[in-house]
């Protein structure tokens, strides 16, 4: 029969309080752990994210995307710091935020070994855009034209894979609306989803598809365009977690 060590064995007589008082988190070799956000809207028919200027080494000058590290003071949870990060840059918080997916190696970033959680976010331009006007390491970038930037740290990695994600969003669900204002037409929302899968879709089918999946709120105000007045809508609650069936393409 093997025995406890006994050290081991010290250690389970003590209580839990008596071992957390005691605990040092700088004896372990821990990374470095933060936060980045993918920040999206839309904007004179272009998806555009929001890039910040890098003020510090390392890759100083450089833009990337906001974020930061966890305040342990200040955040309870990875949303927490996130958000905090975003509305230091934007004056509000997104209506729409998700947690992508985590990236981390020795050489990610040049101070030490490093974790990132990177999360999704939409916004509506005209919801932040006399903040970030006074924000002058702060822009919004044609995402079409982010590829050919010197981005800081991975974050051209990151940008492609929530670039990728909202595109399936795009093919499954009315997300991308949170991208626009508060109350938007049908044309703004289809021409939206164009943009984001990158090829034209079936007005008429486009339409039936969401009304029928009954995702949007007629607000009873109109807006004067080209021809007839346009109705304009909302998103109703809760229909981000709705997700068609088969994608809007077909």
């Amino acid at each position: 029969m093997l025995r406890a060590s006994p050290k081991a064995q010290a250690m389970n007589d003590i209580e839990e309080s008596d071992y957390l008082a005691s605990y040092d988190l700088r004896c372990y070799d821990i990374p470095m752990v933060s936060v980045d956000a993918a920040l999206f809207t839309f904007h004179e028919d272009v998806i555009k994210i929001l890039l910040v200027q890098r003020q510090n080494h390392p890759d100083k000058g450089k833009w990337g995307l906001p974020g930061g590290f966890v305040d342990k003071h200040k955040d309870r949870h990875l949303e927490d710091t996130v958000l905090r990060k975003i509305q230091e840059k934007t004056g509000v918080v997104p209506p729409y935020i998700e947690q992508l997916q985590s990236f981390g190696s020795a050489n990610r970033d040049k101070r030490d070994w490093s974790i990132t959680i990177c999360y999704s976010a939409l916004i509506s331009y005209q919801s932040c855009a006399p903040h970030i006007s006074t924000v002058a390491d702060a822009a919004w970038v044609n995402l079409k034209t982010v590829a050919r930037r010197a981005l800081a740290f991975d974050h051209q990695s990151l940008i492609a894979h929530a670039r990728e994600r909202l595109r399936q969003k795009a093919l499954y669900s009315v997300v991308p609306g949170y991208a626009l204002p508060e109350k938007f037409t049908f044309p703004e929302l289809q021409k939206l989803h164009e943009a984001l899968i990158g090829k034209p879709l079936q007005k008429r089918s486009f339409r039936r598809r969401i009304e029928a999946a009954n995702l949007l709120e007629d607000t009873g105000e109109k807006r004067s365009e080209k021809g007839p007045p346009a109705i304009l809508y909302r998103l109703r609650k809760n229909s981000a977690q709705f997700t068609f069936n088969r994608n809007l393409e077909e």
